[in-house]
């Protein structure tokens, strides 16, 4: 009775009290990389491609704070975040550029200081030109050692990024990218398609989270989806319990 009094009382002002399902906890960014941690998986070095503001690097060094950490980002307002945690720290570095498939410059539209997309054609409008490098490059000049964490938030040009990272991704045990439901231009891939293309490249998923909807209708927009080697020891059990 007491229960169905206060679950009416929250129905009233919109609010519903359901059983927490322990099994679906924490389908987070923070959540994932714990889980992956507690798999046993281990990496030397993380590639942050799209660091932005340096945020995601910070929250990872709290589960692999060891590791050395490149952060790539083609919009140099974020400098100073950038400069900020390689002086707070000896094991990170970041190169102020896009991620692709060569080195030379590339068209960037920078209308949104926490978005930006990479194009090998210009844009109409907010578009400027920005140095483009590749994940391997970077690798090599700076010596860095497997095995890899590679995280992409680059809003539809991921392809070309990992083009640029067919070496890295041979000694990569974890790949993070930011992936869609929609098309978001023409060369971009849904989510069910990137999910192919790195099965192609020898990765299957084994996490997916941050869901969010769009402010438009709230459909269905985006996930975090984790790649691990096809082979990893995860998927020779294919039970539940």
């Amino acid at each position: 009775m007491i229960k169905k009094i206060i679950q009416n009382g929250f129905k009233k002002i919109g609010y519903r009290i359901q059983k927490i399902d322990q099994s679906k906890l924490d389908l987070t960014m923070a959540g994932g990389l714990q889980r992956c941690l507690d798999r046993g998986l281990n990496v030397n070095t993380i590639i942050d491609v799209g660091a932005s503001n340096s945020s995601w690097s910070r929250m990872c060094m709290e589960y692999y704070p060891n590791a050395k950490y490149l952060m790539i980002e083609a919009q140099d307002a974020h400098k100073n975040d950038l400069e900020k945690l390689k002086t707070e720290n000896n094991n990170v570095d970041y190169v102020l550029a896009a991620a692709g498939n060569r080195e030379g410059t590339i068209y960037f539209d920078n209308e949104s200081l926490f978005g930006g997309l990479a194009s090998e054609t210009p844009f109409e409008k907010n578009c400027i030109e920005v140095p483009v490098t590749s994940i391997d490059k970077e690798i090599k000049k700076r010596n860095l050692k497997p095995p890899f964490l590679i995280k992409l938030d680059t809003h539809g040009f991921e392809v070309p990024i990992l083009e640029g990272a067919q070496d890295a991704l041979k000694q990569a045990e974890l790949v993070i990218i930011e992936t869609y439901n929609f098309q978001l231009n023409n060369d971009s891939l849904k989510y069910y398609q990137m999910c192919k293309y790195m099965e192609d490249l020898g990765f299957s998923s084994i996490e997916m989270v941050d869901s969010m909807l769009r402010l438009f209708d709230k459909s269905f927009w985006q996930m975090d989806t984790f790649f691990i080697p096809s082979n990893s020891k995860e998927f020779n059990y294919r039970g539940y319990q």
